[in-house]
C-alpha cells in the first residue's frame, strides 16, 4: 500500500474515522505485529503491544496529521517504542520467597557505602561539567529511562541531535571519569 494511502487514512483516523482506522489496521497490522514480534519475541506480549499500538495511533493521529512525515515510519516508530517500553516496564519476578530475602539483604558493608558515594560525587561532578540541558537529556536517558524518540520530541530537536547529544556527552563523562 502506498505511504499515501496510510497517510490519507491516518488523517481520516484523526477525525475520529472508525473506519478509517479499521481499514488502517488491516493494512499496517502485519507490519507493525512483526516489528514487536521481533523485539519482544513471545507471541502474546507481541499482541499485547500492538493492540497499544494501534491505541496510540487512535490518540495521536492528529500529530500526523499536521506533519509532513511519512506514515509507515511513523506507525513502526511507535510499535517499536511501544514494545521497547513493554520490555523496560517488566520487573524481574523471584522464583522463590528466599530469593527476594537474600536480595534485601545484600546491603554493602561500610566501606562499599563509603566507595558508592566517592563514586557518585564524582559522577555529579562531571555532569557538572556538561551543558545544561544535555545533562538533563544524560539523566532522562539513562536514570529515568526515556527513549531517544521521547528526548527529541522533549526537547524539540531532530532524533540524529538527540543521539548525537547523547553519545558526545557519554564520551565527555568517560573522559572526565578516567581522570
Amino acid at each position: 500500500m502506498a505511504s499515501d494511502d496510510i497517510a490519507m487514512l491516518i488523517s481520516r483516523v484523526a477525525l475520529q474515522d472508525q473506519n478509517a482506522f479499521s481499514d488502517l489496521y488491516k493494512k499496517t497490522s502485519p507490519k507493525l505485529f512483526a516489528i514487536c514480534l521481533r523485539i519482544l519475541k513471545d507471541r502474546t506480549d507481541a499482541e499485547e503491544s500492538l493492540q497499544e499500538t494501534y491505541v496510540k495511533i487512535w490518540q495521536r493521529s492528529d500529530r500526523f496529521a499536521a506533519s509532513d512525515n511519512p506514515a509507515m515510519p511513523w506507525l513502526m516508530a511507535i510499535a517499536r517504542n511501544q514494545s521497547i517500553d513493554m520490555i523496560r516496564s517488566r520487573k524481574p519476578v523471584a522464583d522463590e520467597i528466599d530469593t527476594v530475602y537474600d536480595l534485601a539483604d545484600a546491603e554493602p558493608g561500610p566501606e562499599r557505602q563509603a566507595e558508592i558515594k566517592g563514586e557518585g560525587r564524582r559522577i555529579d561532578r562531571c555532569m557538572e561539567e556538561l551543558e545544561a540541558d544535555r545533562a538533563q537529556a544524560v539523566r532522562s536517558a539513562y536514570v529515568e529511562g526515556l527513549s531517544y524518540q521521547e528526548l527529541a520530541e522533549q526537547y524539540a530537536v531532530p532524533l540524529n541531535t538527540m543521539r548525537t547529544w547523547l553519545r558526545r556527552s557519554l564520551i565527555k563523562l568517560r573522559e572526565c571519569m578516567d581522570r
